[in-house]
């Protein structure tokens, strides 16, 4: 069975190198490194592949110097101690090959998630009023915490907060390396339970938010109309002092072809809110198009860690007994204390193991 998996890799394996091997001489053409239209996908999605093909290549490498080693102990007359070194060699070999098929093989499987660099993360109150609006206001800071650790930027682009300091809503990217491998999975409905803050008689509530995560898609990965979309402009409301209110500063894009609409209120400039809206919206407009392209994907991801569906309940935050649970992968851990202080190393470490066998037995 493993030795067919392998076999099927190193197939696919043969053809990505084949790829490179074409973009290389693509790039190299003084007519395609002229125009930018077609010189920025192509280096683009060789920068994707060229860490998996220059792997496979050293692993082509060290197959060549083993049937070199295997050819020196088969040779006739060869002397004891030449054949020792051989098949010392060929020990040595053999494990260093082993070791690089396993290593391109989470690779090529986690490749795609690797390469995303920035995320649009949205938090939404669900069921339980007030205590769902401060709930959302903890998983926003467990989130920052968990990126300041990583060395990640965060930039706090639109919120609507409640009287007692909680989150009716709230939109943030995130950069850095890695960042859409380690906080994909955070999509889905999202429920807690402990006594609320607002709760006098110490009674245990159950709460919810939902989380969508997307990876931000930039304008050489979706190209949008603009007779496509639709803007509105209008005064931002809320907190901001009397500016806010009297100058329209509010945006909201509506693409017509797929009906998702976006709101962004943040700013008091009408250009930046402007320039948020349409981050947000070319991400959505990007993502919506991937899920439809890509439903055999969506579906083997769904069988896999859970579709991201925000109707999707994918954990549990229990505080009385200081318990986190992912329902995905049947995994509690009773640190929840530390993992709302942003220490979430051994709960993505878990998700991404299981997402890493998953996608191997789907190869």
């Amino acid at each position: 069975m493993a030795e067919s998996q392998n076999q099927l890799i190193v197939r696919k394996l043969e053809q990505l190198d084949e790829r490179c091997r074409q973009i290389e001489q693509q790039i190299a053409d003084p007519q395609v490194a002229s125009n930018p239209a077609r010189l920025v996908p192509l280096t683009k999605e060789q920068g994707k592949l060229a860490p998996i093909v220059g792997r496979f290549r050293e692993y082509r490498r060290l197959e060549k110097q083993l049937e070199e080693a295997a050819a020196l102990l088969n040779e006739p007359g060869s002397d004891g101690d030449l054949r020792e070194l051989a098949e010392a060699e060929i020990k040595e070999l053999e494990k260093k090959k082993d070791a690089l098929l396993e290593d391109i093989k989470n690779a090529l499987v986690m490749s795609d998630d690797a390469a995303v660099g920035s995320i649009i993360m949205e938090l939404r109150a669900g069921t339980g009023g007030e205590e769902a609006a401060l709930f959302v206001r903890d998983l926003y800071n467990m989130y920052h915490r968990y990126a300041d650790k990583m060395g990640w930027k965060v930039e706090l682009m639109d919120f609507s907060p409640t009287d007692r300091g909680g989150f009716r809503e709230l939109i943030m990217n995130i950069k850095g390396p890695g960042v859409w491998a380690h906080l994909g999975y955070e999509g889905g409905g999202h429920r807690v339970q402990r006594v609320p803050e607002t709760e006098s008689q110490g009674r245990i509530h159950t709460s919810a938010a939902t989380v969508a995560v997307l990876p931000e898609a930039e304008e050489v990965d979706i190209d949008i109309k603009p007779d496509d979309v639709i803007e509105h402009v209008s005064c931002a409301g809320g907190p901001g002092g009397q500016n806010a209110n009297k100058v329209a500063t509010a945006i909201r894009l509506e693409h017509i072809p797929t009906g998702i609409v976006v709101s962004m209120r943040d700013e008091r400039s009408q250009h930046k809110n402007r320039a948020k809206a349409w981050r947000v919206l070319r991400s959505r407009v990007y993502e919506y198009y991937q899920q439809k392209a890509h439903q055999e994907r969506s579906q083997a991801r769904k069988s896999m860690i859970g579709s991201g569906d925000r109707s999707e309940r994918i954990r549990t935050y229990n505080f009385p007994q200081n318990r986190l649970t992912d329902h995905r992968i049947n995994l509690s851990l009773y640190c929840l204390d530390k993992i709302m202080l942003g220490d979430m190393d051994e709960l993505i470490a878990a998700l991404q193991d299981y997402d890493r066998q998953r996608r191997l037995e789907n190869l």
